[in-house]
């Protein structure tokens, strides 16, 4: 791999802050849902590749080298530390956005579990089961894999599934709620009554 930094267009001396701005923007730009349907689509793939490994490189680098065999977490830290945080807070589309920018090849357990997360709360419960499933299958020692993908699977069983706690999509019920005040507006300016449900 060439010199990480480098990759990532910042000097070695660059704080921690700058090296993860840099890798945003990076993965802003090669996102793939950016090249879908265009011919650079391949070119944007081993870009991304070569970004994400660069960033892990420097995070080994700077936390003074990771030993393989250590957990996978723990070699993909900062760029999964940052997608964590972000879905601490709420900014599920942002996180998304990161974890969609790892190519196929590069998607581990905590990758689908972090997907999983999100989609959970954006309320795609179906979509969220699979990917915990997926993340408790690749790493069925991890704890925190098998709660989410128990939780999930023990709510699907019993037909317990809920809309998820936290903002970032919606539901039936907030569809429902726009039609109706939708309606409202429309019957105060002489429209005509929208059905719902």
């Amino acid at each position: 791999m060439n010199n990480p930094y480098e990759v990532l267009g910042v000097r070695p001396e660059a704080t921690d802050e700058e090296v993860k701005n840099a890798y945003r923007e990076l993965a802003k730009k090669y996102h793939l849902d950016n090249y879908s349907d265009n011919p650079l689509s391949d070119l944007a793939e081993e870009k991304m590749q070569e970004i994400n490994e660069a960033y892990d490189a420097i995070i080994r680098m700077r936390r003074g080298g990771a030993k393989e065999g250590t957990r996978q977490q723990t070699t993909d830290s900062g760029r999964y530390t940052d997608i964590r945080n972000l879905i601490r807070l709420g900014r599920v589309i942002d996180a998304e956005m990161l974890l969609d920018g790892v190519p196929a090849p590069s998607r581990d357990a905590e990758w689908y579990f972090l997907k999983g997360s999100v989609l959970y709360k954006k309320g795609w419960l179906d979509d969220a089961h699979n990917h915990f499933a997926t993340a408790h299958r690749m790493d069925p020692q991890n704890p925190e894999y098998r709660a989410a993908f128990n939780r999930m699977d023990q709510q699907r069983r019993t037909g317990g599934y809920h809309a998820a706690p936290v903002g970032g999509g919606c539901n039936a019920c907030d569809m429902c709620q726009g039609l109706i005040c939708a309606d409202c507006c429309c019957e105060c300016m002489g429209g005509d009554l929208i059905r719902c449900c």
